[in-house]
């Protein structure tokens, strides 16, 4: 009896052990299967495979659904076409959420369906990435397109554009989750596309797919014609294997036929840029303890190369090899049998992928959920799709976006005039922390402007007119507007009360009850005078007399209530105090001198020495300044410097060092800037730095100077022109991005011994636009000038005049003469950087300078474009495999 319970209860186990392996068998969770195209709401499970497909009706907005009627396929019987838009995006979330990997897998099959007997061709993207092109040559051809991914957000975004070469459309698009393991399939750009799967056995059998692989990869019989079979009817494991290999196809092999020979694969690759990763998987599937004296062991070689030696496969255990050969025109491998082996190699299973670069990452994931937030609660009707600003080809109407190689997209503008919005302003676009401009105009806005609007550091531009929105402006609005450094536009809003009119209704809310009393004591005393004439008629005298008593005791005690309480009032309104903006941020910006000593330990470290002072490194409540302390030679007074702090105070960018107060006692008066470690461009460039910055460091820093001075033309209003661009007016932090320093100064401080120049010019020899006196002043040509002086500092490592006895030659010069003569921008590149560059990147830099340098201003680029040229540049040099 015993016995027979140890038994029942043995069965029980197995039972339910059974029962849960089938259930975990089953388990779907990391499944994303869509049939584009079937009707809204529905689903299926597949014959087949057991997967469970649904409608693509929860995952895109747009489309139209076609059908295939002649295809076995259940997936490819239906399609979604995109005859609308030049981009149309489906949105993929994943439960396992982001930083996952995930294969993604898009299958395309014409049939024909619009009766064209086309052969449409269109882009697919994932994420702001170009992932393939599809190019169908037939109506019964299908398409399959993989690809494993690193997901960066929690949102996937797979995406048809349109190349006007037909209609887009799609069939089928899956997602599998790949596991916890990101060491998996792993890739420095975070995408490996899929090139080919093998089975490696005889080419009888059907492909194999879920749920004989949990992952559901598609597994194609594959046999080299000097190869045989060999099979196991038990099960292989991959227990110690991360990459969960199907036991179907670990179960069989190919092995040569001659003993002696060994199995090999050769790769013809006609693009240096293409990198394979090779996963080659084996397991044994022969008991050799059977076969005495029998052994298996094998090289594993790439171009001749061993890059495994004497491997010998483990009984009934998957063994997984990566391969990553460099790139070369003809890649072979081969698995060669020891000397002491007696049994010929054998491989299982095989992937290839190619690693491509993916080197356009997300928008900033808080504007992109800050937007789509938008879009869900307004419903905005646009053509936004996928991520908002990638590729730059389809960034989202209404937007414009800042880009930086190092950093991902930011939105800095959002255009939503006309666009059919009701309800309240939405806190989302508190979101939107680097947006500049933001116009909501012609909408149907209604309640509060709020607050948060005012916290927008970087907002230069709000439009709410006509909408109608009610209560009273934010003062703080208010107050940006009236420094010139904020455009409010508030006009067509009835209810709204700006800062006059709220006073006026204030005075009007004040007359009515005035009027209001006065007319109350007329009528008191009217009925009063008539009460009395009725008491008194007989005594014409006592009536007279008591009445004129009674009037002058009512009319005292009145005006002594009521008079009070107006002076109060007018007094209020007429000294309601008027403070400036920058006498309300005075307090936080306002040091004294003694400050100043404190913090820079008496001016115990100088920093450095220039045109308006010396700068003297200091703490400000731990953290690092640098006080700048204006000689007495460079100071115009204290108006003229209060002003220069004005301008510097609406002045933030991440580009332009920030000032974080100034003081001024007697004749001392300077500024406080954050600190910047590595110093400035120009002593870099001299060698007195041990490390010599790559042209890629220079490229970045020049973008970052780039962006700081476009910000100084474009993004202020009134414009700033800087007036002294130069190398050593470039500080570089910790990780030697740039900051442009000092912009604006010059106007205020020039010096005495520079009287012969117009007050308007100012900036250091060299640098300084020699038309300027012409023009009898500077502008924004003047700083471009200046500043393509820069780039020509940083290509070429020289200084910007170099004298000798006989003449002074311009760095300018300098290139133009060599470029002339040799036509080579090799020989004007500085000797002291590493050749790691592309010289393309490098003559785009020396035509952007040059230009920038013309004698003929209107030849001059400005800003944005100089702005966009650095940033194509520096993706060219981020993107280059050769270096």
């Amino acid at each position: 009896m015993e016995e027979f319970r140890f038994l029942y209860l043995i069965y029980s186990a197995a039972f339910a052990l059974c029962l849960v392996v089938s259930v975990l068998a089953q388990d779907q969770s990391g499944f994303i299967s869509i049939d584009c195209g079937i009707p809204s709401g529905s689903s299926y499970k597949d014959d087949t495979t057991g997967i469970n497909y649904v409608s693509d009706s929860s995952f895109v907005e747009t489309g139209v659904s076609k059908s295939i009627p002649f295809t076995a396929q259940r997936q490819l019987q239906n399609l979604r076409s995109f005859p609308e838009g030049s981009r149309n995006c489906y949105t993929l979330i994943p439960i396992q959420g982001k930083g996952k990997k995930y294969l993604i897998r898009a299958s395309f099959m014409y049939g024909n369906y619009d009766g064209e007997n086309g052969s449409p061709e269109f882009d697919l993207f994932l994420g702001g990435n170009i992932w393939d092109t599809v190019l169908l040559s037939n109506g019964s051809s299908i398409v399959s397109k993989e690809v494993v991914y690193l997901s960066q957000s929690e949102n996937i975004f797979v995406c048809l554009g349109n190349k006007g070469k037909g209609t887009p459309f799609i069939s089928t698009l899956e997602l599998r989750f790949l596991g916890n393991d990101n060491t998996t399939y792993d890739s420095p750009n975070g995408a490996l596309f899929f090139s080919r799967r093998w089975d490696l056995r005889s080419l009888m059998g059907s492909p194999v797919r879920y749920d004989d692989d949990v992952y559901d990869r598609i597994w194609i019989p594959r046999n080299f014609g000097y190869c045989r079979e060999i099979n196991t009817s038990l099960p292989v494991t991959s227990d110690n294997n991360s990459y969960s290999l199907s036991s179907l196809v670990m179960s069989t092999a190919m092995t040569p036929i001659n003993t002696t020979r060994p199995i090999t694969m050769t790769l013809e690759n006609s693009d240096p840029n293409v990198r394979y990763f090779v996963y080659m998987h084996f397991a044994e599937v022969e008991d050799l303890s059977l076969k005495p004296n029998q052994t298996r062991e094998f090289d594993i070689s790439i171009n001749g190369v061993t890059v495994a030696a004497g491997f010998s496969p483990k009984y009934l255990q998957t063994n997984t090899f990566f391969l990553n050969p460099e790139s070369q025109s003809k890649i072979a491998f081969s698995l060669v049998r020891t000397p002491k082996s007696t049994l010929p190699p054998i491989v299982n299973a095989l992937e290839i992928y190619v690693a491509n670069s993916f080197s356009q990452s997300l928008t900033n994931q808080e504007d992109g959920d800050a937007v789509t937030s938008l879009k869900t609660s307004y419903k905005v009707k646009k053509n936004w799709h996928g991520d908002p600003c990638l590729p730059n080809d389809y960034i989202w109407e209404g937007l414009n976006c800042s880009y930086d190689s190092l950093t991902p997209p930011r939105i800095t503008s959002l255009n939503l005039s006309s666009s059919g919005l009701t309800g309240h302003i939405s806190s989302s676009f508190s979101n939107l922390t680097m947006i500049q401009e933001l116009d909501l105009s012609n909408n149907g806005l209604t309640g509060d402007i709020p607050e948060f609007l005012s916290k927008l550091k970087f907002l230069r531009v709000l439009n709410l007119e006509n909408n109608t929105l009610t209560g009273s402006v934010p003062s703080e609005l208010l107050e940006r507007s009236n420094t010139g450094s904020f455009s409010l536009r508030l006009g067509e809003n009835p209810g709204l009360c700006t800062e006059i009119s709220c006073r006026k209704s204030n005075s009007k809310k004040l007359v009515i009850p005035l009027v209001a009393s006065f007319a109350a004591l007329f009528i008191l005393l009217l009925l009063s005078g008539v009460f009395w004439r009725i008491r008194n008629r007989r005594n014409k005298s006592g009536t007279i007399t008591n009445l004129s008593l009674y009037l002058s005791f009512y009319i005292h005690i009145y005006l002594l209530i009521t008079l009070p309480i107006v002076k109060t009032f007018f007094c209020k309104v007429n000294s309601a105090p008027q403070t400036s903006p920058m006498a309300k941020s005075e307090n936080k910006l306002l040091f004294t001198f003694a400050d100043v000593i404190k913090m820079t330990n008496n001016f115990g470290q100088v920093l450095g020495k220039g045109g308006f002072g010396t700068v003297y490194h200091g703490f400000y409540d731990n953290l690092q300044v640098a006080v700048k302390l204006l000689s007495e030679t460079s100071a115009q007074g204290f108006k003229e410097f209060r002003s220069e702090v004005e301008v510097l105070v609406r002045v933030h960018h991440v580009n332009l060092t920030a000032l974080i107060g100034y003081f001024h006692e007697g004749d001392q008066m300077g500024l406080i800037y954050e600190f910047m470690a590595n110093g400035n461009m120009a002593d870099h460039l001299a060698g007195k730095y041990q490390h010599t910055l790559s042209w890629r460091q220079r490229l970045q820093i020049a973008l970052d100077a780039a962006q700081g001075l476009e910000y100084l033309h474009c993004g202020c209003k009134p414009p700033i022109v800087h007036r002294d661009v130069k190398t050593s007016n470039i500080l570089l932090n910790e990780k030697n991005r740039a900051k442009l320093a000092d912009f604006g100064l010059s106007r205020s401080f020039h010096t005495e011994s520079r009287s012969h120049v117009s007050t308007l010019v100012a900036g250091t020899p060299g640098y300084l636009d020699p038309l300027c006196f012409e023009t009898n002043g500077l502008n924004e040509k003047s700083d471009i000038y200046s500043f393509g002086v820069v780039l020509l500092e940083m290509i070429t490592g020289k200084t910007v005049i170099k004298e000798s006895q006989t003449k002074r030659v311009h760095v300018s010069d300098w290139v133009i003469s060599i470029l002339r003569s040799t036509n080579d921008v090799n020989n004007v590149i500085d000797s002291k950087m590493a050749k790691d560059f592309d010289v393309n990147s490098v003559w785009k830099v020396v035509e952007l300078a040059l230009s920038s340098v013309s004698q003929n201003v209107s030849d001059r680029p400005n800003m944005p474009h100089i702005v966009r040229g650095l940033n194509e540049c520096l993706q060219r040099e981020e993107s280059n495999k050769n270096y």
